[in-house]
């Protein structure tokens, strides 16, 4: 006998649960209490916790609505937190926001946050209840991991005693709230029903279209849309390359290409961040045996050379003006992975600034949003980097740097060199304030 409610009559009772109050779980907390489903958000990070209780933003980063919606909602205490699972047993669907990365030993994913949710929640899970998954997972995930997980803890079948649901989330920072309010949904159930009940909820949070199909379905179809545009990004990157080296402008070119109809070439740049696009064409790839992806990993390869090609932009420079790369001072401006915001994962910055350091340059990294990544601290004050500074070269295009006055950095400058990795300045200005100017895509002639 199932034990499962009428998607038609559940939503005024539900009571959600959030696991993991991060840049999905958050949103997606105050999606669900915006929609008066009178979630608690859970985490195993009591300074989240608090914070997020408080109505404060556990992360930073240009969320001006989700930081004003949250403060709204606890004030009116439309939401709860913990850091105790056993307060997720009242909970009628528990929806799961947490980390799933990929070892770059070997590509392949690692689950060990996923594993601790479920271990954690598994035991306090009520007969009936919707679990969605919205972590982003390798196919076969679900049904390879996730079920057997609940099935072997708690003795259920699904679809008869709980309900389970991969609704993966289509979020970007700096839109977070807007991305899941507006955003069509793949709503993939374990069965139909499933699906179904998953997607009575879904419609309070998001005005997009939602799109019910099989869990396997959803897991490929995340996957496949983040590879899908780093292989579009990276052909942009090579394309780049290939104008710098015959002295064109990608940009001019890129323009030309789109007047095309049917074509969308994408804008190169110092190479390719964040939460997903690094690693989802690794978790589409990584359960595949009968053949060898080529296409996917190529695209992975161009996109993560690009910080170093902008290390040797900078050497090139460097070089016009007579200098080595060695005993150079080199002010690097970004950090964050994505404008405009705190976002340091898997962020470009990371191997250029290494890079840099290893080839004997002195490094200021400057960012208005962190103070640091991993072993450089960060300054936010652009032109006091570049003061005696023998180049600048722009990672992440931060609106702070945009408005910079390029005769103000050239005159702070010692040796007045600026990489661009961003499009942010235009070549012919750069040349007017005085400096010698290198960009992404843009060849020798611009020297």
């Amino acid at each position: 006998m199932s034990h499962l409610s009428s998607s038609a009559s559940v939503v005024p009772e539900e009571r959600a649960a959030v696991v993991g109050i991060g840049y999905v779980g958050l949103t997606l907390m105050c999606a669900l209490a915006r929609a008066g489903l009178r979630p608690i958000g859970y985490d195993i990070d009591q300074d989240k916790v608090d914070r997020a209780g408080r109505g404060e933003m556990p992360f930073e980063g240009a969320e001006a609505a989700l930081d004003d919606l949250l403060r709204d909602l606890a004030g009116k205490r439309a939401f709860t937190t913990t850091s105790a699972a056993a307060d997720l047993a009242d909970a009628t669907a528990v929806f799961i926001a947490v980390e799933t990365p990929v070892d770059p030993s070997d590509n392949k994913p690692r689950y060990r946050a996923l594993k601790a949710a479920l271990e954690g929640i598994a035991p306090h899970l009520s007969r009936g209840v919707l679990v969605v998954v919205e972590s982003t997972i390798a196919p076969g995930t679900m049904g390879g991991l996730v079920q057997p997980a609940i099935d072997g803890a708690r003795g259920w079948t699904v679809g008869v005693d709980y309900n389970l649901v991969h609704c993966p989330e289509r979020v970007m920072p700096s839109r977070l709230l807007q991305n899941i309010s507006t955003t069509d949904r793949v709503v993939g159930g374990a069965t139909p029903e499933c699906a179904l009940r998953a997607t009575a909820i879904y419609e309070h949070v998001t005005s997009g279209a939602l799109h019910p199909t099989t869990a396997l379905a959803a897991e490929i179809s995340k996957t496949a849309e983040n590879a899908y545009r780093d292989v579009q990004i990276a052909f942009a990157n090579e394309l780049a390359l290939i104008c710098e080296e015959l002295g064109a402008d990608v940009y001019e070119v890129r323009e030309l290409v789109n007047s095309s109809p049917g074509r969308n070439v994408h804008l190169p740049g110092a190479g390719v961040g964040g939460h997903c696009i690094p690693k989802d064409p690794w978790l589409l790839c990584a359960p595949i045996e009968g053949f060898q992806p080529t296409l996917m990993p190529s695209a992975r390869a161009i996109n993560d050379a690009m910080p170093l090609h902008l290390v040797r932009l900078i050497q090139q420079a460097l070089g016009a003006e007579g200098k080595a790369l060695s005993g150079s001072i080199v002010a690097v401006w970004g950090a964050a992975y994505l404008e405009n915001t705190d976002d340091l994962r898997n962020t470009p910055a990371l191997p250029c600034l290494r890079a840099l350091a290893e080839a004997g340059a002195e490094v200021r990294l400057v960012d208005p949003h962190v103070d640091r990544l991993e072993e450089f601290e960060a300054g936010s004050d652009p032109i006091a980097a570049a003061t005696g500074a023998d180049a600048v070269a722009l990672v992440t295009a931060h609106r702070e740097f945009a408005e910079i006055d390029l005769g103000t950095l050239a005159g702070a400058l010692r040796t007045k060199v600026l990489v661009d990795g961003r499009k942010v300045f235009e070549p012919a200005l750069a040349r007017d304030a005085g400096l010698r100017f290198l960009a992404i895509g843009r060849g020798p002639h611009m020297l």
